[in-house]
């Protein structure tokens, strides 16, 4: 493995990712391929822009000749797949664009990858395509019961990634991540869009009761078990990364204000999403065995995501206007103001 292609890598976790990965592996050749969607963000590269290993090409995933050229072009031998509509509360509003990219977008990748001689594939998913779990925690070989249109698509992107390995010998692996926080993610997220509001004194549009349990797994940690994951991971086979930090987004949210100095008055409880999970919880004993845990508390990790946001606001500020100005509208405006 030695010439990537990086799916989805002007994202969030992708260009964490990236910047790892050129930083961990400066032998490798790392061709980043982004859509540039609302999320996809040539600003969370810039700090790589410049590097001789890395290339930026534009593209969709669902686009067979797009993919096929950049295969082709970069003589690339492993693909790492984060390319993906992410946000919950998108798909419920608009699933359509959920299921090009997430499962239609992934069969593409997943058979010109084929075709053209792919010797390792890496589908990033989500512990999301499990469900919701009252107590106990995911193993891989549970069953899938995903509750939201964007799980659902996920999930099939993964049983896909499987049917290749199987059908055709594709050397597929797949992790499922818990939920990630940290840098450069987009501010419709939780934790980035409730700090940077805080920064403003804007309200914090808290669903339901905020007793809902996330399990939570910084960045860093995430790619670092997504690394090990692509180098050491049997083919065919599923990894739980969780972050083992589980937290009511209450007091997740109490947390963060206090680190911030600002008044638990700005949390306004409004009309919880349809179908939401009360909790996710991931076993990550498989994982483990290969060799990978956390480096990064929670505690840490939290107080340096507030300190990279108050510290980076020339990031988000130019985000928060336009298509997220309008989307945030539609989603929250009748919430707070009933």
């Amino acid at each position: 493995m030695r010439k990537l292609l990086v799916t989805g890598g002007a994202g969030f976790i992708g260009s964490n990712f990236v910047r790892r990965t050129i930083e961990q592996h400066p032998d490798y050749q790392v061709a980043v391929f982004d859509k540039l969607t609302y999320a996809g963000n040539l600003d969370n590269l810039v700090s790589v822009s410049e590097n001789a290993n890395y290339k930026f090409v534009r593209g969709d995933i669902a686009d067979r000749g797009a993919v096929a050229r950049a295969l082709e072009a970069n003589a690339i031998d492993t693909v790492v797949n984060f390319a993906a509509e992410t946000h919950v509360d998108r798909s419920i509003l608009s699933p359509d664009a959920f299921i090009e990219a997430n499962s239609r977008g992934t069969y593409v990748l997943l058979n010109e990858s084929h075709k053209h001689g792919v010797e390792r594939f890496l589908h990033v998913s989500t512990d999301e395509v499990y469900g919701s779990i009252p107590e106990g925690f995911f193993r891989e070989g549970d069953a899938l019961e995903p509750n939201s249109p964007y799980a659902a698509s996920k999930a099939s992107g993964d049983l896909m990634a499987r049917a290749y390995y199987v059908t055709y010998g594709l050397n597929t692996v797949v992790t499922r991540g818990s939920n990630t926080y940290g840098p450069y993610q987009y501010p419709e997220k939780l934790l980035p869009l409730f700090i940077s509001n805080a920064i403003d004194n804007e309200p914090l549009p808290l669903y339901g009761d905020g007793m809902q349990v996330r399990d939570w797994l910084h960045v860093d940690d995430h790619c670092a078990g997504i690394d090990l994951v692509l180098h050491q991971g049997e083919p065919g086979e599923v990894y739980n990364l969780g972050g083992e930090n589980e937290r009511h987004n209450l007091d997740v949210i109490r947390g963060m204000l206090n680190i911030m100095g600002k008044p638990e008055s700005l949390i306004r409880p409004v009309e919880d999403r349809p179908g939401h999970d009360r909790r996710y919880a991931l076993d990550n004993a498989k994982v483990g065995a290969l060799g990978w845990s956390h480096a990064v508390s929670f505690e840490q990790g939290l107080e340096r995501t507030i300190r990279w946001y108050e510290e980076n606001q020339w990031w988000w500020r130019k985000i928060k206007s336009g298509e997220y100005e309008a989307y945030y509208k539609a989603q929250y405006s009748q919430r707070l103001s009933s």
